[in-house]
């Protein structure tokens, strides 16, 4: 498909295939691809505003940040588009800047809608005939945009080593990469969010940058594969994936990633690498599920990210019932690879009150997956499934949990007819759940967000403390906890913790809640510029959501963003009942943000 007056589809694949020839000039240039993620699923959807979307952000975005940083545009291939520099510092912060400004771009728009970039750079030989160019320094940057990740940037080892140092920003090692049709591996570089890559929590932080390795062990357990050629089946694979997550998150000296992002992952064919790049992990578990006659085949793998090596593999044949017994043996077996000395202090078992039933169990899996896609026909789903689970085992503490969870979110996003009836039942699910085990760490968070709600900030802290000190690595819990030091006035500590969620959790949207809460905490902290692209991103996660906007205009409001700032009260209008100071200043008193927050929107224009 044709956007522009490009040349022919057969034409621009000399970027790929042609040989130099011997009487063309050739010269060094920094080169950069760039094409936007998912482009064939916009046009399928929606062809001319997908087209007319691409001409602006070319025109608005991409054609003034190329002039200046003194680049040129080489061509326009479709979706993507060929730049060249005369200096890779030009390239690189161009790049930087780039999706910035992309992302800036994209604050307000379902989902579905926006414009993700991903970019390669590379720094080379290139031959020139006319306005062209192509040769193998063109071909290292396209192959080096395909590993990107979505939103990201990735660098060849000659463009880091001239960039390191000058341009303001951190960079991952991401190890040799073997790239299509290029005879030797290429040691690739991605652009991470800090001057201190792998460090948690860091204050800098941006969206859709990769993470850095932490210091210690991590780990990342893919959704295992359903293999049963039977979807009504996933959720004994998906069950097994959150079990072993979870019972990997209780150990204080593992980093271990969040559900949500490693699920991202889910029916994709993956290069184990690249994801452990991606997520910032030294080991992968995966693995697979088969059922049949009553029977179940697990296989599970760990591997080393960046070897590609496998450290240990088994499988397992036992009865459909055994399943539990199976997830604890797989756990044991990865901490014990991982680090055989601490397996053998802490006396591992991973398991924690495995339900008696699998059907009840299956219901949660299932309600999991309902609730994480931020719906409310999806929450409603949920909570009747959760409410199945409980009729046929009462004592099952992880259906109470989910349902305080999932009643609580209603709350929180007005789904429910009495939202303050909506927290207290949530806190009343929550109760019952601790009570049949107090280790449930969803429980516990909710419990805790309802005590924080009510303004009973030193109860929800111990309780959000203990779901942190039950499980190190539940990300969730840690936003959880962030939230409710902000809410107390400990600002500093609450920008720490949700930035360490944000590093737990790197590619999970979740309706925008972890970099709503993130930025939220910045700006009680007066760090507003810090804040801004944290709460644009929360509002482009879950643009239906009207409390992502009101954060979001107090923010404009503190930097001057005059013009934007009424962009989004119109926006935030459309989805929600009017904003009005008043009502926000009610709705957060007693919160130490309160005067913060209300002194933005006053700024922004916001009618009392």
């Amino acid at each position: 498909m044709r956007l522009w007056r490009e040349p022919t589809f057969a034409a621009s694949q000399r970027v790929f295939e042609v040989t130099e020839g011997s009487g063309h000039h050739r010269r060094l240039a920094a080169i950069l691809m760039a094409d936007v993620v998912g482009f064939s699923r916009m046009v399928e959807a929606d062809e001319a505003g997908t087209l007319a979307l691409l001409r602006r952000r070319r025109r608005e975005v991409i054609e003034p940040l190329v002039r200046s940083h003194g680049g040129r545009i080489v061509k326009l291939m479709g979706d993507g588009v060929l730049l060249e520099f005369a200096s890779a510092v030009a390239a690189v912060e161009c790049a930087i800047r780039l999706q910035s400004r992309m992302a800036e771009a994209n604050a307000g728009m379902p989902e579905p809608d926006r414009m993700i970039l991903r970019i390669g750079i590379n720094l080379g030989d290139v031959v020139e005939e006319g306005s062209d160019i192509y040769g193998e320094g063109v071909n290292i940057a396209a192959r080096l945009e395909a590993i990107a990740q979505p939103g990201g940037i990735c660098l060849s080892e000659k463009v880091y080593q001239e960039v390191q140092g000058k341009v303001d920003a951190a960079f991952v090692d991401l190890g040799p990469r073997k790239l299509k049709n290029i005879a030797a591996p290429v040691k690739a570089f991605g652009v991470a969010a800090d001057k201190r890559p792998g460090v948690a929590g860091r204050r800098n932080a941006m969206p859709g940058t990769v993470p850095g390795l932490p210091a210690g062990p991590s780990i990342a357990v893919l959704p295992f594969l359903n293999m049963s050629g039977d979807p009504t089946q996933d959720y004994l694979a998906d069950g097994t994936t959150e079990d072993i997550t979870t019972a990997l998150s209780r150990l204080r000296w593992l980093f271990v990633i969040a559900r949500n992002s490693a699920f991202t992952y889910k029916g994709r064919s993956v290069d184990v690498r690249q994801v452990a790049s991606e997520l910032g992990v030294r080991y992968v578990v995966e693995g697979s599920v088969r059922t049949a006659a009553g029977r179940i085949r697990v296989t599970a793998q760990l591997i080393e990210a960046e070897t590609g090596k496998h450290i240990w593999a088994e499988r397992y044949d036992r009865a459909l019932g055994d399943i539990f017994a199976v997830q604890d043996e797989i756990t044991g077996h990865v901490v014990a690879a991982i680090e055989p000395h601490l397996y053998a202090q802490e006396g591992f078992r991973a398991a924690s009150n495995p339900p008696g039933s699998i059907d009840a169990w299956g219901l949660a899996v299932r309600a999991m997956g309902l609730i994480n896609r931020v719906g409310r026909r999806q929450n409603e789903e949920a909570q009747a499934l959760l409410k199945r689970a409980i009729e046929i085992e009462p004592g099952y503490a992880r259906a109470h949990a989910l349902l305080s969870w999932a009643i609580w979110w209603a709350a929180l996003c007005y789904w429910w007819p009495d939202v303050a009836e909506g927290y207290r039942q949530a806190a009343r699910h929550a109760a019952d759940s601790i009570a049949l085990d107090p280790s449930d760490p969803w429980a516990r968070m909710t419990l805790g967000l309802s005590l924080s709600t009510a303004r009973q900030h030193q109860r929800a802290l111990a309780e959000l403390r203990a779901v942190h000190d039950l499980n190190p690595s539940f990300a969730l819990g840690r936003t959880a906890l962030g939230w409710a030091l902000l809410r107390a006035g400990h600002f500093e500590e609450a920008i720490a913790e949700t930035g360490n969620a944000l590093r737990m959790s790197p590619m999970d949207s979740f309706a925008g809640i972890y970099t709503t809460i993130h930025g939220l905490a910045l700006l009680g902290a007066r760090r507003f510029g810090d804040a801004l692209p944290f709460l644009r991103a929360s509002v482009a996660a879950f643009a239906e959501y009207s409390g992502h906007y009101n954060s979001l205009i107090s923010c404009c409001g503190h930097l001057g963003l005059m013009q934007e700032a009424q962009a989004f009260i119109e926006a935030r209008n459309r989805v929600g009942p009017p904003i009005r100071i008043g009502e926000l200043r009610q709705a957060l008193a007693g919160f130490a943000h309160c005067d913060t927050f209300v002194e933005g929107l006053v700024k922004a224009g916001v009618p009392e």
